[in-house]
């Protein structure tokens, strides 16, 4: 087994993902990317560890389950445990979030095979992720399962007509599916408690990625900063939260 601490990333090939990987493995961790494309998980595993980083990639895809007990197979005979989860491959269904391209979400008009596949990969996906690598979290000394959200999330957010989401159209897909995390978030966290492993959703904020065109104000390393800290955070952090860089984030 690694004297190193071992983190999981969903989704991990760029963005947020990608992001989180490099500081994760700046601190000395072992980082896992969790990519669907074996050649461009280890591209981008490669790129990590001519820097310095102790990164593998492994194949992962959150709507196979096959392919999630083979990777957690994987990880169990290389490693041993697992200490880090960061849930963080999702999408967002139309293909962007920005009001221009969200359109396709609005509930009256919406397709129903939109809304069941972004719950596939962003609710479903993370219940078949977490629950195949509880087995290994639970031998780590200091076990942490951070579920990537969103402030699109947030009810209170969300319901404010003068708030900063009142000019997206409303969304029957992704917005919902990050409401349904947050509250599988509060599920596990209860539930696993007693075991000592914290979990949490964080939001971490309007980052430029793929996903919005680019068009976000935070950068990569901003967004991730967040996931980081609370993967990496004491026995006192809380757990059963919403948090955003600035602190807790409404329900």
């Amino acid at each position: 087994m690694s004297d190193r601490s071992i983190a999981l990333i969903t989704g991990a090939n760029k963005g947020i993902g990608r992001g989180a990987a490099e500081q994760l493995a700046a601190l000395g961790m072992t980082v896992l990317l969790g990519v669907r494309d074996p050649r461009r998980g280890e591209e981008t595993a490669a790129v990590l560890r001519e820097a310095g980083g102790d990164v593998h990639a492994v194949t992962l895809d959150v709507t196979d389950q096959a392919v999630i007990r083979a990777a957690a197979q994987w990880i169990e005979e290389r490693f041993g445990r697992l200490d880090v989860l960061i849930n963080n491959a999702a999408i967002t269904g139309s293909g962007q979030v920005s009001p221009q391209d969200a359109v396709d979400q609005v509930p009256s008009t919406v397709d129903l095979d939109m809304v069941r596949a972004v719950f596939e990969t962003n609710v479903f996906g993370v219940i078949a992720v977490t629950n195949a690598m509880l087995p290994l979290l639970r031998r780590s000394s200091a076990p942490r399962i951070v579920n990537v959200s969103s402030h699109a999330a947030s009810l209170t957010v969300n319901s404010d007509p003068d708030g900063p989401l009142a000019a997206l159209p409303s969304s029957a897909a992704y917005s919902p599916s990050k409401t349904a995390l947050n509250a599988l978030t509060v599920q596990y966290a209860n539930e696993l408690r007693k075991d000592g492993i914290l979990v949490n959703a964080i939001a971490p904020g309007y980052v430029a990625t793929d996903s919005n065109n680019h068009t976000g104000f935070l950068t990569v390393a901003q967004g991730a900063a967040v996931l980081v800290r609370v993967a990496t955070a004491g026995a006192d952090w809380p757990t059963a939260g919403f948090f955003a860089a600035e602190g807790p984030v409404p329900w």
